[in-house]
């Protein structure tokens, strides 16, 4: 089967900048992320995710890309980079880089040369157009993923170009041959180099409608009707398949905006997929509004129930899943669907469980397998996010200032990105810099990978537990998901086939004690204990009051562990 190891692996992101500073400059580097690959190895990792590399003048601190072929001076040199390809392989992890081509920075080469004049060759890399209202308003009224008008206006060349994350990042053209050709190029590249796959950014956005119409009025994003999952995509996509990917039997992974399940097998499913699998995100909108992140409201479990069975069900058999709770974009899931406070630990592992048993390949991010939790600064000077520091101009207009802010430290994407904690020295052994590019989270002394490595009890070891039973009993990556108690508004619980083995999964997601009875309908014989992140859970499943972030996961194999 094309690309099976995927299948069975454990991906680990990695967000350069603020990995491991080697220099002491207070930026991540190569050198650092070379320096912790047996951690990585240790941990069961079988794949990195790099966060872009690239060069990079840092609007969107690499997702605005000046050169695709060069590594950021900031982290290191290619040298560096192929030490790092060729340790991870050595240990056998595989690496996974991060496309980023629905746009480029503005200070990349073709965007310079295309805005120099209306008659440069590069000026169809890009959209230019003519304003409205004698070029006075923009050319539609598309608005931009950091809020605003997603067009920016040149007073060189008097046209608009569009933009549909921030001014720094013009959207490429994918009508023009010669761009797709171009990233063909790139894909080319890094493949050369020994790269196994890619994720690839926003990548159902790329084929924009042709004549770029105004959209239906929106709260956010305007004109998304006219640039998500457009109908060129298959076209694209399927031509980097046929002409590079394929090739190399390079893996792809794709951040999809608003998919579900329906578009994700456009994608995804037959005989000659135009992605191997892909990310959705319903699963972690369960305590925002409309997939807004910044209209915060209190967690549902309900809308978690019905976002995972809506996965679950949908690809079985027909495509793959992904599973991840955090990334470079989320917030700690650590003080949004558990406290931050009390029974953090509890927490942290009731949700490595869960994300761990589902059927699909788990994506782990820095910091995830210690339960790091959001640092929440109170002050929007502290931010270095784009998108934080934009959405909170609009923000502040609609809830005032305090309401802007304490949205903003609820699920700014710099919770996620504050320097790694490897122990309690300086700067949580991140860096040995005065000061770090991001504040280091002050909870540093009490939760790091020093403490975590020697506490046998700890977040770490349950992750490392649960990554090594994922590859022991396959009944875990590979079954199928039956809910259970479906109307219980504070157990999550299921149970999965595979084989001749079963898998019940049980989950307080309450601070409180919870009663819990095995349904009627389900067999219970045969059901011995495979982990629980309590040291006296009960070994088989019977009546009992669960504690609170109670997780238990019970095993039933006829036959042998590898079924």
């Amino acid at each position: 089967m094309k690309n099976a190891w995927y299948k069975n692996a454990v991906f680990y992101q990695i967000y350069p900048r603020s990995f491991a500073d080697s220099n002491g400059d207070g930026i991540g580097d190569l050198n650092g992320i070379l320096s912790k690959v047996d951690y990585l190895k240790e941990l069961g990792i079988d794949a990195v995710w790099f966060s872009p590399l690239y060069a990079s003048p840092n609007s969107d601190f690499g997702y605005d890309i000046s050169d695709y072929k060069a590594i950021n001076p900031e982290y290191g040199t290619m040298q560096q980079f192929e030490a790092v390809v060729e340790a991870l392989h050595t240990r056998n992890i595989k690496v996974i880089m991060d496309l980023v081509v629905n746009h480029t920075s503005d200070q990349h080469s073709w965007f310079v040369q295309s805005k120099s004049s209306t008659d440069n060759e590069y000026r169809d890399y890009y959209y230019w157009r003519t304003g409205k209202h004698g070029n006075k308003r923009p050319p539609n009224n598309w608005t931009s993923f950091f809020t605003g008008s997603a067009w920016q206006y040149d007073e060189h060349t008097k046209q608009w170009y569009l933009h549909l994350f921030d001014k720094n990042q013009p959207d490429l053209n994918y009508h023009n041959p010669k761009v797709i050709a171009e990233i063909k190029d790139i894909l080319r590249f890094w493949l050369d180099k020994g790269v196994d796959g890619f994720r690839c950014d926003v990548i159902t956005l790329l084929a924009k409608t042709q004549g770029l119409p105004d959209g239906k009025r929106r709260i956010a994003l305007t004109g998304s009707e006219y640039y998500l999952d457009g109908k060129q995509l298959d076209d694209i996509l399927g031509q980097f398949q046929t002409d590079v990917l394929q090739k190399y039997d390079a893996f792809t992974v794709g951040e999809s905006v608003f998919i579900d399940v329906p578009k994700a097998l456009r994608y995804t499913a037959g005989e000659h997929p135009l992605l191997d699998t892909v990310f959705a995100f319903d699963h972690v909108s369960a305590d925002n509004y409309f997939g807004i992140k910044q209209l915060v409201k209190r967690f549902s479990l309900k809308h978690l129930k019905k976002c995972i069975e809506r996965w679950q069900h949908g690809l079985y058999n027909k495509s793959w899943n992904t599973l991840f709770w955090e990334n470079h974009d989320q917030a700690r899931i650590v003080g949004r669907y558990c406290s931050d406070k009390v029974h953090r630990e509890e927490g942290a592992k009731m949700l490595a469980t869960l994300l761990l048993t589902l059927t699909g390949t788990p994506f782990i991010y820095q910091g995830q397998e210690i339960g790091s939790t959001s640092i929440r600064m109170q002050a929007i000077s502290q931010y270095q996010d784009v998108d934080s520091i934009r959405s909170y101009k609009l923000l502040k207009k609609l809830f005032g200032k305090k309401g802007a802010i304490r949205r903003i430290a609820y699920c700014s994407r710099d919770n996620a990105r504050t320097p790694m904690q490897w122990s309690d020295d300086k700067n949580a052994g991140f860096s040995t810099a005065d000061k770090t590019w991001l504040p280091v989270n002050p909870n540093y002394k009490q939760i790091n990978v020093c403490n975590d490595i020697n506490n046998a009890d700890s977040v770490y070891h349950y992750y490392r537990k649960l990554i090594a039973l994922r590859k022991t009993h396959t009944v875990l990556n590979y079954g199928d998901y039956c809910p259970l108690l479906p109307n219980n508004k504070h157990l999550l619980c299921f149970e999965k086939h595979f084989n001749n083995s079963r898998l019940l999964v049980v989950l307080n997601f309450s601070l409180q004690t919870v009663r819990f009875a095995p349904p009627k309908k389900l067999d219970t014989n045969g059901y011995k204990l495979l982990t629980s992140n309590y040291k006296d859970s009960a070994d088989t499943p019977c009546k009992c009051k669960l504690r609170p972030y109670e997780a238990l996961v019970y095993i039933d194999e006829q036959q042998n562990p590898s079924n």
